[in-house]
């Protein structure tokens, strides 16, 4: 089930005449940091993420290149 224009433009008029021109920029604002705080958020815990398996990979690659490079006269 989808929103028509109808639908939507009364949604907005509803929002318009509860809260007032002057406060949906404030609204908007709000809304706005929210989300770029979410975005940051995920952004910092997939790097976490990332750079964990990068250091459970990394002690196998390094081990593996100092045993050969010991082992050869």
């Amino acid at each position: 089930m989808s929103l028509g224009w109808n639908e939507i433009l009364l949604i907005l008029m509803v929002v318009l005449l509860l809260f007032g021109g002057r406060k949906i920029p404030e609204l908007m604002r709000g809304l706005g940091k929210g989300i770029r705080e979410f975005n940051d958020a995920k952004n910092n815990v997939r790097k976490e993420i990332e750079e964990g398996i990068n250091e459970k990979e990394r002690p196998a690659a390094t081990a593996s290149t100092t045993t050969s490079t010991t082992t050869q006269p």
